[in-house]
């Protein structure tokens, strides 16, 4: 089994696991996952976009509230 060291920033880190242990997974269940469906599918299991970081932020606090 292979191993994989990818840096992140901390706070990003910490929302995923929140996120993925509320899913009942952990992190390397769900990076298994995403690399499994991107091979699976021969793609990005998600649509990148050029949406502004300003836009993303604004759509994440209001999905918030804050």
């Amino acid at each position: 089994m292979a191993r994989v060291n990818v840096r992140i920033n901390d706070d990003l880190k910490d929302e995923a696991n929140k996120l993925f242990n509320d899913l009942g997974f952990d992190m390397t269940t769900a990076v298994t996952i995403f690399l499994s469906q991107s091979v699976r599918e021969q793609r990005l299991p998600f649509q990148p976009s050029k949406e502004p970081i300003e836009s993303v932020i604004a759509r994440k606090q209001a999905l918030n509230g804050t």
